[in-house]
């Protein structure tokens, strides 16, 4: 059994190697930048929107109160007419992603502790690299990647878009499982 402790550098390093990585994934190759489409009359839509002063938050609409209440002929009918969706409204201003990043970067590191508890559960010190890599890689693509098809079963985000998340969550789980398994301790 290998301690938490002892695998401080590769859960260091392999958070340092997502956080890049995802940076290069989304500045640079940039295949995420059609996950979002832009509302049609925009400028329309936002300024009605405006006018209501929405707070922060998750919305739903039409919104039902209870579950009979969506049984009910006119919360039917709501749905019927339509629009139906689910929006999130953030902080207004200029876009700024240092509280983002640094929460990803925690995440990452998260990730990271639960890849060194399972890999240290599962293998020796001086474990083969590939035995590492199978446990600290598999745990990290539970981490990066499974939840994400919750966002598309319950909240109709985009298929491709989760796909494409898990894929880069592939790509973080493997670097990850091959950090591990390099670093393991002999």
């Amino acid at each position: 059994m290998v301690s938490i402790p002892e695998l401080w550098l590769p859960i260091f390093l392999s958070g340092v190697a997502v956080f890049i990585l995802s940076s290069i994934i989304h500045m640079v190759i940039g295949y995420h930048k059609n996950d979002f489409a832009a509302l049609p009359n925009e400028k329309e839509v936002l300024d009605n929107l405006r006018k209501h002063n929405i707070p922060q938050g998750n919305y739903s609409f039409p919104r039902a109160n209870s579950m009979k209440d969506m049984k009910s002929s006119e919360f039917i009918e709501k749905m019927k007419q339509g629009p139906v969706g689910m929006m999130t409204i953030t902080k207004n201003g200029p876009p700024s992603m240092g509280k983002e990043l640094f929460l990803w970067f925690i995440y990452s590191l998260i990730v990271g502790i639960f890849a060194a508890y399972v890999a240290g559960r599962a293998c020796e010190p001086g474990a083969h690299y590939l035995s590492v890599f199978r446990f600290a890689g598999v745990t990290a693509f539970v981490g990066y990647s499974l939840a994400l098809l919750q966002g598309s079963i319950w909240y109709k985000r985009s298929w491709s878009a989760t796909l494409k998340s898990m894929f880069d969550g592939l790509i973080y789980a493997l670097f990850t499982g091959g950090i591990f398994g390099w670093l393991w301790p002999m």
